[in-house]
């Protein structure tokens, strides 16, 4: 558990460079707040999947490199990381430290965006304490005698963890009062889509009851929509 633990405080401490450094000041307290929530809830979620999942955790918390992964999610993968997870807080820092591009969101927008943001990290806990196969990379985990899984979130959208990105990166640009690092989350956005679609194609051949799975849970990421 302590090296999942180091693994979420660096991360926090990556995104707070990022942060500080995009902006050029310390004195933002929308940061401090954003990176509070972000230790805080990824915390509490790691300390409730690791005790039905340790393994799936210990796993995440290596670089999300894997022998068995194709090069096509490879690059996906490192895409989303780089334009969406680091991209989006330099870009929220340069604008609302440096460029004032756009006009600021109305503080009931900022604060709604804090929210869709702390919702974000929590679906995505659900998924992993829901799914032990919720590995960072997309591979037939052989290993782990990879099933489908259709409990919890899962039973509402096909792919709970992917659902929970666009929560997770318009929300920290609208707390951040950047419209433009909400724009740009578009391209993180699409590379994730892209992601799920090629896990669905390798679950569709590898996994002989994920076809029935796909016909009963009809939607992927947005219910009733798509």
């Amino acid at each position: 558990m302590l090296r999942v633990i180091v693994r979420l405080v660096a991360d926090a401490v990556l995104v707070a460079i990022l942060l500080f450094a995009s902006a050029g000041t310390l004195a933002w307290w929308r940061a401090w707040a954003l990176l509070a929530i972000l230790l805080l809830v990824r915390t509490v979620g790691a300390l409730a999947v690791y005790r039905v999942s340790p393994s799936l955790l210990r796993e995440r918390a290596n670089f999300p490199i894997h022998k068995d992964q194709s090069r096509a999610d490879r690059v996906l993968l490192l895409g989303v990381l780089a334009t969406g997870f680091l991209g989006l807080p330099v870009i929220a820092g340069l604008d609302a430290g440096r460029w004032h591009a756009l006009s600021r969101p109305t503080p009931i927008v900022a604060d709604a965006g804090l929210v869709l943001f702390a919702l974000g990290w929590i679906i995505k806990n659900l998924a992993l304490r829901a799914n032990a196969f919720a590995v960072t990379v997309v591979r037939l985990q052989t290993e782990r005698a990879h099933a489908v899984v259709h409990s919890g979130p899962y039973g509402i959208v096909r792919h709970p963890f992917y659902a929970a990105d666009p929560l997770i990166l318009i929300g920290l640009s609208l707390w951040l009062e950047s419209y433009v690092a909400a724009l740009c989350a578009v391209v993180p956005i699409a590379l994730m889509v892209m992601r799920l679609v090629l896990e669905e194609r390798l679950l569709q051949r590898k996994l002989p009851e994920y076809a029935a799975y796909a016909h009963r849970v009809r939607f992927r990421l947005i219910p009733g929509i798509w």
